[in-house]
Formats: structure tokens, sequence, C-alpha cells
């Protein structure tokens, strides 16, 4: 089982997807994949493959989900120490692939260094999407959306991070 170890005053964790779901719950597993997958592709590149001190790392992100944010809070407690900065407007963010709410940009920041994720086309479906968006959805429609988000997950999840998001060393 894949996890991500982070450190805090030297002392490692470790948190695999099932943790983050469990903290999170159930209403956006695919926020969840998302965060868990970005995670694992910036994490080795901010400190030459070193495990990072956890309440170091900073976020900015033009994705908003609370998925996203509950694992990105477990695993960096980047919500709790004002760390993580939302901005589903931001101009560097204007050409990444749209989430319903945002876009899949996600910067971070450590002692010094940026990596900058950003997802490559073909892993977020148009019809999640619109149906995510669609206002006033039946129940039929939700159970959908709720399978769509699921499958989304295991997509995500099966593939590796570095199939799924492309990364770069911005600094």
């Amino acid at each position: 089982m894949e996890t991500i170890k982070v450190l805090e005053k030297g002392k490692e964790f470790s948190f695999s997807f099932e943790d983050m779901l469990n903290y999170h719950g159930v209403g956006y597993p695919g926020g969840v994949a998302h965060a868990f997958q970005v995670m694992r592709r910036a994490f080795p590149l901010l400190d030459d493959g070193k495990l990072l001190e956890r309440r170091e790392i900073e976020l900015v992100t033009a994705f908003p989900g609370p998925g996203g944010r509950d694992a990105f809070e477990l695993v960096t407690r980047c919500v709790s120490d004002g760390r993580i900065h939302v901005d589903k407007d931001m101009p560097e963010a204007k050409e990444v692939l749209e989430s319903p709410h945002g876009r899949y940009y996600f910067r971070f920041s450590y002692r010094g260094k940026t990596v900058v994720v950003t997802i490559r086309p073909g892993f977020v479906r148009q019809d999640f999407i619109d149906m995510a968006r669609k206002e006033n959805r039946t129940e039929a429609e939700e159970e959908i959306l709720a399978r769509m988000k699921r499958d989304m997950a295991d997509r995500l999840l099966k593939a590796g991070p570095e199939e799924v998001y492309d990364a770069v060393i911005a600094g």
C-alpha cells in the first residue's frame, strides 16, 4: 500500500489514501485521490526525496474541493496553520484543466523550493464535470455523481502520480 511520509519535529508520520478518506468521510473521494497523488508527485521533488517537515509545507492552489482540502490538512496541517491559499481565479492556473469549481493547479513551497503540479488531460471526464456543476440534481443524479467520484478516485489511484500529473520545479 502506497503512503505519504512526512516528519513533525523529526517524528515520522505515514498516511495512506484510506487514512485520508477516513479523515474526510464519503463526500469527495475523487478530491482525496487527487490530493494523495499530487502530494506523491510533488513531495519527492521538494527536498531531493528526503522526508519533509509537514508544518513547513505551503500550498497555493486553484483547487477548492473539500476532499483535497481535508487530505492536505491531514498530511501537512496547512489549513489549521494557515499555509494553504486557495484562489480559483489565479492567472497562472488559467490554462490548466478545470475541476468542477476551480482548476487542477497545485504550487507547493518548502524551504525555498517550489514545485508546480498540474493534471494531464484524460483523467477527469467532462461528463463528471458537467454533472458536478449541475444545479438541483435529482436523487438519481446524486447517485450517478457519487459513482463518478468513486470511479475517478479508482482511476487516479491505479495510475502512478507521474502518469497523471506534470511537475515543474519552479524555484
